[in-house]
């Protein structure tokens, strides 16, 4: 009965006025019949859906469409924990490579404080001579006796460059000159010779003055290779020798003063400690002092090797110069490979005439 009413009211026509207004209908009475059958049929249906309803936590998507097999069908539930599950595992992950950055950071400046608090205390304890220190009276001797070499040294070197600078102002002085003995010799003829002699004798000196310039500027430059690099590097190496010496020295304290104190568990977890980190310090300790003695001795035969040839060709371009031996004065710079700036030896202007 209900299937025939429906189909009745479905091929009725509902008629509406100029103003939206529904006019009068034929067979109200059966229309309204129908509505309330279709009304209670869609409840029932409704009730039984929600009865019997698949969960929401279990819906799943069709893959292959409407009406297509079981097998595209993709529960969401996996989708979801998917979801949730990446993100979490990755951020966990940086988490702790954050943490763990963190804490070795923190170590690191745990140690070095604890470091430099010790070593702060042994120096201050060293200089009020309240503390012992470790004194090897042979190295230290050798120490002081190089950083005394290395302060004349520097004297020498800083003379030398002046010497250089001076007398590079006099070679200049005495090319202007003889540049001006030689104009005057083509202007004035009654005094052509006079001034001739003059120039050549300038022009003379100016070669043999670039000559010894050439001889101190290689005496120079060896000297402060000597003093800047070989001397510098040894002294280093001794810097960090006398800071592994304090270390040493305020590890061994630190041990001395548990050593007296009670001897409980706890106590003996810190001597033990301290105990490693003493021997940890005496073995760079020890290894330093073996490479400052070491470097020592190649710098005193390095020393000794550059000087004698450094003195002997200073000696030797002076006295050649100063003698107005030109002969000797270039022998000596080909017996030590002495190289000229370029332009040194080029004849002047009033050679090429």
């Amino acid at each position: 009965m209900a299937d025939s009413i429906m189909s009745k009211a479905a091929t009725m026509e509902i008629p509406i006025n100029s103003n939206g207004d529904t006019g009068s209908l034929a067979g109200d009475d059966s229309l309204e019949q129908a509505a309330q059958i279709q009304w209670s049929l869609d409840e029932k249906d409704l009730q039984q859906v929600m009865v019997s309803g698949p969960n929401l936590n279990e819906t799943s998507i069709v893959s292959g469409g409407y009406g297509g097999p079981a097998g595209g069908i993709i529960p969401t539930s996996s989708i979801k924990g998917s979801m949730h599950h990446s993100p979490s595992g990755s951020g966990l992950a940086s988490e702790e490579v954050a943490r763990g950055v963190a804490v070795e950071k923190l170590d690191s400046v745990k140690k070095w404080g604890i470091n430099t608090y010790k070593c702060t205390k042994q120096m201050l304890s060293e200089r009020f001579g309240r503390g012992s220190r470790t004194v090897d009276l042979e190295l230290e001797a050798q120490i002081e006796v190089l950083r005394e070499t290395k302060v004349k040294y520097e004297q020498v070197l800083r003379l030398a460059t002046a010497l250089i600078s001076h007398f590079n102002n006099m070679v200049q002085t005495q090319q202007a000159l003889g540049d001006s003995f030689a104009d005057l010799s083509q202007k004035s003829p009654e005094l052509q010779d006079e001034f001739g002699y003059n120039a050549e004798t300038q022009k003379l000196l100016c070669k043999n003055g670039d000559s010894l310039l050439g001889a101190i500027n290689f005496f120079v430059c060896s000297i402060n290779t000597l003093i800047n690099k070989t001397m510098e590097d040894t002294l280093l190496t001794i810097r960090l020798y006398e800071a592994a010496r304090l270390e040493f020295d305020a590890y061994r304290s630190d041990l001395e003063e548990l050593s007296l104190g009670p001897r409980d568990a706890a106590a003996a977890m810190r001597i033990d400690a301290a105990q490693q980190d003493y021997h940890l310090h005496r073995d760079k300790y020890e290894r330093l002092r073996s490479d400052v003695t070491i470097k020592l001795k190649f710098l005193e035969e390095n020393k000794v090797k550059v000087m004698h040839k450094q003195l002997l060709l200073f000696h030797n371009a002076i006295s050649a110069y100063f003698a107005g031996n030109q002969q000797q004065l270039e022998q000596t710079l080909v017996q030590f490979n002495v190289k000229l700036k370029p332009g040194a030896d080029k004849p002047s202007w009033l050679e090429e005439q």
